[in-house]
């Protein structure tokens, strides 16, 4: 087993995981960097990483989970959170919750400060996960799958709109 122990000076904070950095027009809303957390102290049930987010930004798009719980604890900076049609300011000390639900718990994390805004996200990492993206009709499913050859969890990750469904029997 790992030290389970770590200090936040010691966390490597990386640009977000080519699979969530933004893109196109959504790179002027949304960049973050983050430092993995949970795995590097062996945790199994909550996933944790330390994020940090520059002025004027977001780490993420408005959201929800349907399965997974988040809290967050903020570390440093000054800036807003979003839950559900509330708006409300945060700062060095404050605790979040946002328990899984739908558009209510909707949540998102804005810096409307001058400095850095880092905070601890800690999860639960119940699979699959279903996310729902209110203000564009998006959702996503993402997944824990079976172990490959090497031994790792694999993982599977869609994100769609509703009207993108097909029929169960389409194509059999």
């Amino acid at each position: 087993m790992n030290k389970p122990i770590i200090n936040i000076a010691d966390v490597d904070l990386q640009p977000r995981p080519p699979a969530y950095a933004a893109t196109g027009a959504a790179a002027e809303r949304y960049e973050a960097c983050m430092g993995m957390v949970g795995g590097v102290l062996g945790a199994k049930k909550l996933g944790y990483n330390i994020t940090a987010v520059p002025p004027g930004k977001c780490a993420f798009p408005l959201h929800s989970h349907q399965v997974n719980e988040e809290m967050f604890f903020v570390l440093e900076g000054t800036g807003e959170v979003r839950i559900g049609e509330n708006t409300y300011p945060i700062r060095q000390g404050d605790i979040i919750a946002c328990p899984a639900g739908s558009i209510d718990t909707a949540h998102q994390i804005t810096n409307t400060g001058n400095v850095e805004l880092k905070y601890l996200a800690v999860s639960t990492k119940l699979s699959p996960e279903l996310c729902e993206y209110p203000t564009t009709g998006k959702f996503a499913i993402l997944a824990e799958t079976a172990a490959g050859a090497d031994g790792k969890p694999g993982s599977f990750r869609y994100v769609g709109r509703v009207e993108q469904h097909v029929d169960y029997w389409e194509g059999e």
